[in-house]
């Protein structure tokens, strides 16, 4: 059977990937927001700001699921459906870990934050979410790339693709220091225990902001 030649040209997949970092971003902003209010202990909106969070991430989930569907066999696509779909599940698992870390708060959110951590824990959150946002500008450039084959356009991709790389060397760094000063902290082990898990599920948005990166990095491969 053949198939039309018209047909075999959809929307590019990558208005979707846009679309879908669109929505994480919206939700990594949402998380951020939901943390300065659990600093602040009296903050009477944390509950709303999980479930917005929750809400964002099923979105992204729809959105994803919505990529999958459309992009049936026989479709002509400039990059490999392997890596398209492995690239989109390591942006989509973004938005999982956020909601991940408010809920492991939630599990346990009494004594709260130690003073003395609030500031590199708030460092932390804002270098995951810098990654995040690179993974905005990469997805947008490499749409262009895609659509031109520039070269030029290629070079800003693989540009951004190390910026993210090395945020989120940064953001392991940030890590590392806060996990020193969490050992340092008086308090009793489950709390202990809380605070390094809590840290290391922040921590895990860059790094898969990271493997999103180097898939992109294998797409735009010559």
């Amino acid at each position: 059977m053949r198939i039309p030649l018209l047909s075999l040209f959809i929307k590019s997949p990558f208005s979707g990937l846009l679309e879908h970092v669109e929505k994480v971003i919206e939700c990594v902003f949402a998380f951020q927001q939901a943390m300065v209010c659990h600093f602040e202990k009296e903050c009477a909106t944390f509950e709303n700001l999980r479930e917005k969070v929750s809400k964002l991430e099923t979105e992204a989930d729809i959105i994803k699921q919505h990529i999958r569907r459309n992009l049936p066999k026989g479709t002509m696509v400039s990059v490999d459906k392997f890596l398209l779909f492995r690239y989109l599940k390591e942006q989509d698992t973004v938005p999982d870990r956020v909601e991940d870390a408010l809920d492991w708060i939630f599990f346990k959110p009494e004594p709260g934050i130690p003073e003395e951590l609030k500031k590199d824990l708030m460092l932390l959150i804002r270098s995951n979410i810098d990654s995040v946002e690179e993974m905005r500008r990469m997805v947008l450039e490499a749409k262009k790339y895609f659509e031109t084959f520039n070269e030029t356009q290629r070079n800003m991709v693989k540009e951004i693709i190390r910026n993210i790389r090395g945020k989120e060397h940064e953001a392991d760094t940030v890590e590392d220091r806060l996990k020193q000063k969490i050992f340092a902290v008086d308090s009793d082990p489950v709390s202990i225990f809380h605070l390094m898990r809590l840290v290391e599920i922040i921590g895990s948005i860059a790094d898969h902001a990271e493997n999103a990166a180097d898939l992109m990095r294998a797409m735009i491969a010559k």
